[in-house]
Formats: C-alpha cells, sequence, structure tokens
C-alpha cells in the first residue's frame, strides 16, 4: 500500500462524511420506545428528572467509542470478536436474547408508527404496520449500501421535529436549567424506576452490535481502508473521526430525549396527564393541550424516527446472527451473498410486525424487552471491556485509561440498572 493510500481514509472525510455510523446509531437510540420512555418520565415528574439525560451522556458515549473501536481496529464485528475469543455458549446465549429483545422492540415500534399515521390521516392502523415493515425490509435489502447509509444519515433530520415541538409550548426554561445542572434525587420507587428506564432506554445492546459492525462494513468496502491493527498508520485520523462522529451520535440522541422529556413536562405534567403508555398516547394527549401543530409535529417525528430505527433494530440482530453463524454479512453484499443475514433481516420484521395482531399489552411489552436487554447488557458490557484490553484482539490499540474508566463506569450503571429493574 502506498503512503498516498493509507492516507486516504483520514482526507477523505468532509463534514457530512465524518459522521456515520455514530450518528445512525445515537439517532436510532430515540426510536418510539425511547420517545415513549422519554414522555412518560416528563408526564410523570415534569422537569425532575431532566437532569438523567446530562448524567447519562457520557457513559453512553464511552461504551458506544468501545463498539466503534472494536469494529474499527479488527475488522470485524462484537458477536465475530466474541465467537473468535471467547466459548461458543457465551455467544449463542447473547445473540438468542438479542434477537428476542430487538424483535419485541421492532414490534412497539412498528405499532407506535401505525397508531401514529392513523392518528395523522385516519386508516387503519395494522394495515400501516404493514407498510412501513414491508418498506424498511425492501430498502435494507434491496438498496445499495452506500445509498442506505446517505438514506440513514439524512433520516436523522426527523429528529428535529421534537426541538420543534418543544420551541412551540410553553417551557419555564429556568426550571429546565435548575434540574438539569443541579438534580434533586428522590428515593421514591416510582422516581428510581424512570431512571432506571432512561438508562436503559440509553444504553442498549442493539446499539453497540450495530455501530461495530457498520465501522467493520465501512472499512471493508472502503478499498484505501484496513483493519486498524493490520494498519496502525491510519489510526490516528480514524480513532479521531470515531470519537467526533460517536460524541456528535450521541449527544444528538440525548438532545432530543431532552426536548421530548421537556415538551412532555410543560405540557403534560402540567395539566395533570401523568401516565403515559406509548409514544402515540404522548402524541394524542399532546393535542389537546399544546394544538394540531405539536400534536402533528410530534406524531410525524415519531414515524420518522421509526423509519430509522427500525432496520437498525433488525440489522443489529442481522449482524449478530450472521456472525455467529461464521456467515458473510453486511448491507454491502447481495441478497444472495449474504442469505443469513438478510433471512435475520425478514424474520425480524416479520414476527415484530405479526405481534402487532396479537392482543399484547405495549408496556408489558417493553417492560420485558428492557428486561432482556439488561441481562444481555451486563455480561456483554463486561466481555467486551476484557476483550478490548487484550493485545491478542485490540493489538496496540487497547483502551486508554480514561475510556476504560468511563467504560467500567457505563457497565456498573447497567448492571445497577438492571438489579433495580428487578426489584421494581
Amino acid at each position: 500500500m502506498t503512503p498516498a493510500e493509507t492516507a486516504a481514509p483520514g482526507r477523505r472525510r468532509g463534514l457530512l462524511a465524518l459522521l456515520g455510523p455514530g450518528l445512525i446509531t445515537g439517532a436510532s437510540d430515540d426510536d418510539p420506545s425511547g420517545i415513549a420512555t422519554y414522555s412518560q418520565t416528563g408526564a410523570q415528574f415534569g422537569y425532575d428528572l431532566s437532569w438523567t439525560m446530562l448524567f447519562s451522556y457520557p457513559l453512553m458515549a464511552a461504551i458506544q467509542q468501545i463498539s466503534a473501536r472494536i469494529g474499527r481496529v479488527t475488522g470485524k464485528g462484537i458477536a465475530a470478536n466474541i465467537g473468535e475469543h471467547y466459548p461458543p455458549i457465551l455467544l449463542r446465549m447473547i445473540v438468542a436474547l438479542l434477537l428476542a429483545a430487538n424483535v419485541i422492540n421492532l414490534a412497539a415500534d412498528l405499532g407506535a408508527m401505525g397508531d401514529a399515521l392513523h392518528m395523522v390521516i385516519g386508516g387503519p392502523g395494522r394495515f400501516y404496520v404493514v407498510c412501513f415493515a414491508v418498506l424498511c425490509a425492501l430498502l435494507e435489502i434491496f438498496v445499495s449500501y452506500r445509498r442506505y447509509v446517505a438514506i440513514l444519515k439524512w433520516s436523522t433530520l426527523a429528529l428535529f421535529a421534537y426541538v420543534a415541538a418543544m420551541l412551540f409550548v410553553n417551557v419555564h426554561w429556568g426550571e429546565v436549567v435548575r434540574h438539569t445542572l443541579l438534580p434533586s434525587v428522590s428515593w421514591d420507587s416510582s422516581y428510581l424506576v424512570s431512571i432506571v428506564a432512561v438508562l436503559g432506554t440509553t444504553i442498549s445492546p442493539y446499539l453497540f452490535f450495530w455501530q461495530a459492525s457498520t465501522e467493520a462494513e465501512d472499512e471493508r468496502v472502503d478499498p484505501h481502508a484496513r483493519p486498524l491493527r493490520t494498519a496502525p498508520q491510519q489510526a490516528p485520523a480514524e480513532l479521531r473521526r470515531i470519537d467526533w462522529d460517536t460524541y456528535v451520535g450521541m449527544g444528538l440522541s440525548n438532545l432530543i430525549g431532552l426536548c421530548i422529556l421537556i415538551t412532555a413536562a410543560a405540557t403534560l405534567h402540567a395539566h395533570n396527564v401523568t401516565d403515559v403508555g406509548t409514544s402515540a398516547q404522548a402524541a394524542a394527549a399532546l393535542k389537546p393541550i399544546a394544538g394540531e401543530f405539536a400534536f402533528f409535529v410530534f406524531a410525524c417525528g415519531i414515524i420518522g424516527t421509526g423509519l430509522l430505527a427500525v432496520p437498525v433494530l433488525a440489522g443489529s440482530a442481522a449482524y449478530a446472527v450472521a456472525e455467529a453463524l461464521r456467515q458473510p454479512t453486511g448491507l454491502s453484499r447481495t441478497l444472495f451473498q449474504a442469505k443469513a443475514f438478510y433471512a435475520t433481516i425478514a424474520f425480524a420484521t416479520l414476527i415484530g410486525t405479526g405481534i402487532n395482531f396479537f392482543s399484547i399489552d405495549p408496556m408489558k411489552a417493553l417492560f420485558w424487552s428492557a428486561v432482556i436487554n439488561g441481562f444481555v447488557a451486563v455480561p456483554l458490557m463486561v466481555v467486551m471491556m476484557i476483550m478490548t484490553m487484550q493485545p491478542k484482539v485490540m493489538g496496540e490499540f487497547t483502551l486508554s485509561r480514561p475510556l476504560w474508566v468511563m467504560g467500567w463506569l457505563s457497565t456498573g450503571a447497567m448492571g445497577v440498572t438492571v438489579i433495580a429493574t428487578l426489584f421494581a
């Protein structure tokens, strides 16, 4: 490889190209299920828990940086690395639980999108669920990789619907600043459960798998790029890009989460509407309080974020399953080149769609999804932390001390979250 080739990855990136897996990963975290969590938190406690979005940011950013580094340094996703260095039973357990949690979450997101469109234009909500599922699956399977990545990047603009909704309502900014920067923690059980819900929403295993695998795929499709373990000369530019991409992506994710929480606090909580089951219910509750515009923007945001999150949920499961089976992976491959990968996308989307045709309580479904995610996240994060400190995996790119500390803090916070969920 020539010096020009090794320098290419660092030079070729403009401002928009600098943002990729991290931006998409962060934006997908504000899915309709996340919107429901933030809306319920704001409706129940007003501005009191706005500090959680600031608190969770460094924890979320650290574990996502670690995920991205695994993919870019090794050229493989998390499941492939676990399969290479750890017992098969550990990988099978993690992937099976991830698939179950993703399917439940995907079902909830598709249902919320169908309900949101029904509220905006009327018509059969379940039919819209099927349409959204088919659209997401077809785009993910048949659109070329670079074009699809571009679609996902532009889809992140849907998040700004929640900034618009927030600016349209009467917010007490003094209280927002005070509760964000000077939190007053309560030991009330419902208060603690809401903290657990926010942390469980912002730190999710599917985000780890997606960002690691898409970093590896970006490296594979770039003719000038190589895994950093074998091309250390590319590391300074690439690690710097990963850091900025992740900081911006997770920052956007938490900023939008804060906007949703503030909107619910300024409207629903202020009018004593304290129980919101789904994101669609939050949008409906806004209508008589904040007016048609806030309702319309909020509902459209649910649809837009869902169109981003559903492919990420299905895609992260597909990366994990195909890597565990040692099969070809990647959205850059054709349907016939990566049969197991695309079959998993189709399966997850199909089952997620089908769940919406049964009488399942969406709040109970999301609760069990959160429980399963917790049981996946803690051992997975422990394995990731151990793996990224081993030269046999990361070469010379083991974690720096600050990132190592933040990664373990994030792991510890998730462990506390799981324990609190079990006793909630």
